[in-house]
């Protein structure tokens, strides 16, 4: 005889949903982190740069970028059966930063994505989640032609605590980027129960 779903007491199994930020700055890659990993069409709040943004979006660096987002970005990604992972990008200038909060509302852990020739531009991420206890992995995004930075030298400049992993990845590769969504996982699952608000069934 041959059983169907739900027979012989097996219900489906109830995924894990985890709450993830994806914050840096301006120009970092974090929209298209997103995208590459996300197994929907990703959802993205982006405007055209203009003339009149100049003088406050720093394009150091990034000069061939065309758009910016301006609320989030927003993807999903199953990495088991019974554990998915909705992903929030936030805006990365200093004018969106009071959207912040409401992103972080619920949310279980952070990526905060680096650029090595700009690494300034992550110092005011890395502050928002050690001031609210929310546990974070810093990757360095390693951009094409860019010196590669060992990971303790990046600790160092960023002046980390020793159980924030700070990790190297392609934010535009799936299986790169995935990788660093299971390391902010196993990061967090590592802390007291009481930094688990995000986890939602």
């Amino acid at each position: 005889m041959i059983f169907g779903p739900g027979e012989r007491g097996t219900p489906p199994v109830e995924p894990l949903t985890l709450k993830i930020l994806v914050a840096g700055g301006f120009g970092v890659g974090k929209t298209t982190l997103v995208g590459a990993v996300s197994e929907i069409r990703p959802l993205r709040t982006e405007e055209m740069l203009t003339e009149a943004g100049r003088p406050v979006d720093d394009l150091r660096g990034v000069e061939g970028k065309r758009t910016t987002t301006v609320f989030m970005d927003f993807g999903r990604i199953t990495l088991r059966e019974d554990l998915v992972l909705y992903l929030f990008g936030t805006p990365g200038q200093d004018r969106f930063w009071f959207l912040w909060d409401e992103l972080a509302t619920g949310a279980l852990g952070a990526v905060v994505l680096a650029d090595t020739r700009r690494l300034e531009d992550c110092f005011p991420a890395v502050d928002y989640f050690e001031r609210r206890s929310i546990p974070f992995v810093v990757a360095v995004n390693c951009f094409q032609g860019v010196a590669r930075h060992p990971v303790e030298a990046v600790r160092a400049a960023l002046d980390l605590d020793e159980d924030v992993p700070v990790v190297l990845c392609d934010a535009r590769d799936r299986e790169s980027v995935k990788q660093v969504l299971i390391e902010v996982v196993r990061n967090t699952m590592t802390r007291p129960s009481d930094h688990r608000a995000g986890i939602a069934t």
